[in-house]
């Protein structure tokens, strides 16, 4: 992207900071803390970039960094830059440096080394800029590092979803020990043309969803058991595609050594929340005879995110 210092300085006296996008960036890595450094260093490079939350799984090995800053426009109104197209992708690039997927083993399913970058809109912004983000995103993934990108949702043309594609692509399937996923088992062709970058696919770098949508509510639901088997059934009856709760997205996934763990999508959050599927998971373990635990958020909220992101910024510029 061709923008210069000068025009960003001058851009800069009228921010608006209800303009707002978040980037939601999954890495396939949670066990090396000198690797998580690294991608953290490379987010402080800029500091209008700020990392508001972090949330870091060691059964899962996967990493999410929730990262906020400002979307500047046009006079036509058009959106033209963000700190976060930067941010993002220097982050990849610690990430592609220092992680080999051919060697990543973990419980949770992924396609990549930067497996998911997920933009929403916050305060003002609009869905549209947080899908202009996303495909300027992918352009530079698929790129610069010669990376598949598949887009989904408001980035992609049709809106195509993201299960829709990860299934596709057998991201669903464990390919080790029966529910763990390990090194890489995917042809080294794709059927799939990607939206971005090559048809060929680095066993070492995998494969980049990319996407664009309104706030989703990521859920997770501890089950006190080491039955899989038992906690998958019960996901998919939750789950809107099991023909349980609509806009209800599960996993039924193994979880350290005594324990397994739906973890869920909520798409829209404020017509069907969490007590809802936390009170329809409890229903469906006590036909099984499983004991559930309290589920927990793994992000802030929306609101709590913008004030978290003001404090961070204000503090940094004093």
């Amino acid at each position: 992207m061709d923008y210069s210092p000068a025009c960003k300085d001058k851009k800069k006296k009228t921010i608006d900071q209800s303009m707002l996008l978040c980037c939601k960036l999954f890495i396939s890595e949670s066990r090396n803390l000198a690797v998580l450094d690294a991608i953290e260093r490379a987010a402080r490079l800029d500091p209008e970039s700020v990392i508001v939350n972090k949330f870091e799984d060691r059964a899962y090995n996967r990493v999410r960094y929730t990262i906020v800053s400002y979307v500047l426009h046009d006079s036509t109104g058009s959106a033209i830059f963000s700190p976060l197209q930067q941010t993002v992708l220097a982050m990849a690039e610690a990430a592609f440096g220092a992680i080999n997927l051919e060697e990543h083993s973990g419980a949770h399913p992924r396609l990549g080394v930067v497996d998911d970058i997920v933009f929403h809109p916050l305060a003002r912004a609009s869905l549209d800029e947080a899908a202009w983000l996303a495909k300027a995103v992918a352009v530079d993934i698929g790129n610069k590092f010669q990376v598949p990108v598949y887009l989904y949702a408001a980035a992609h043309p049709t809106g195509k979803a993201l299960d829709t594609i990860r299934r596709e692509l057998g991201y669903y399937r464990p390919n080790f020990m029966g529910n763990q996923w390990a090194g890489w088992t995917m042809p080294g062709m794709l059927q799939e043309k990607p939206d971005e970058g090559p048809s060929s696919v680095s066993p070492a770098r995998g494969i980049a969803m990319i996407g664009a949508r309104p706030w989703v509510a990521l859920y997770n639901i501890p089950i006190l058991s080491t039955d899989v088997a038992a906690t998958r059934r019960i996901a998919r009856m939750v789950s809107a595609r099991g023909g349980g709760l609509p806009t209800v997205q599960t996993l039924g996934l193994v979880h350290g050594e005594d324990s397994t763990e739906i973890a869920c999508m909520l798409l829209e959050p404020n017509q069907i929340g969490a007590d809802r599927v936390q009170n329809r998971v409890e229903m469906l373990a006590a036909e099984e005879g499983l004991y559930v635990e309290k589920g927990y958020f793994t992000d802030h909220s929306p609101d709590m995110i913008i004030e978290k992101y003001m404090k961070l910024i204000s503090a940094d510029r004093n």
